[in-house]
């Protein structure tokens, strides 16, 4: 199975060779991967930031314990959640499905009624935490694609995400900077590409029932 071959191969690359970077087409396949990540009721509640300006990444890696995967790395992906879901968002999500299938948006209306009651039992500090853990999910598919590809990517979430905020304008547009990911291709001067994975044994992580 060649997706255990590449997850045994990646890592969180400590170090990127700076002078490396990621090729278009790859940047493509990457995007798509999120693109196609599965999400709660599919609202996919995200955006996801790419940012390849090394004057804003050298603000970032300020407030990102001057960590240089932010500087250093090819690309930066800054996953940023929805502060909240609102009507129109699902009403937004309700006509793409429609669109997208050929369908009556009154065939859909039941599934929209049901994503806003069900969301509009949440409180906002609860909304919040759902979008953010969506992005999670969209992340994973982005470093499983990145491994595929055989390229190199590190989730981080030493930062501060309010400065991130406030840098990029979040707020504004209803987001948080919940993850970042920087890809590229690991350095050769990366000593932890030859460390050893340590995980829990399978005998440990797994019970069945």
């Amino acid at each position: 199975m060649e997706f255990i071959n590449h997850q045994n191969w990646r890592y969180a690359t400590k170090k990127f060779e700076s002078n490396k970077k990621v090729s278009p087409g790859d940047i493509e396949l990457l995007k798509e991967a999120i693109q196609l990540s599965v999400s709660s009721y599919g609202l996919q509640p995200y955006k996801v930031l790419i940012i390849e300006d090394q004057s804003l990444r050298k603000e970032l890696r300020e407030v990102s314990w001057n960590q240089s995967q932010i500087t250093d790395a090819s690309h930066l992906f800054v996953f940023c959640n929805e502060d909240q879901v609102d009507p129109q968002d699902i009403d937004g999500f309700i006509k793409l499905t429609a669109n997208t299938r050929g369908l009556d948006k009154v065939q859909l209306s039941g599934y929209g009624d049901f994503m806003k009651a069900k969301l509009g039992e949440k409180s906002k500090k609860e909304q919040f935490n759902w979008s953010k853990n969506q992005t999670y999910i969209a992340m994973a598919n982005l470093l499983a694609a990145s491994a595929e590809l055989g390229i190199d990517a590190c989730p981080m979430e030493g930062f501060e995400a309010g400065k991130y905020n406030q840098i990029l304008g979040l707020h504004q547009k209803g987001l948080n900077a919940s993850v970042v990911v920087p890809v590229g291709y690991r350095s050769r001067e990366d000593a932890s590409q030859h460390m050893a994975k340590v995980r829990k044994p399978v005998e440990q992580l797994f019970e069945y029932s």
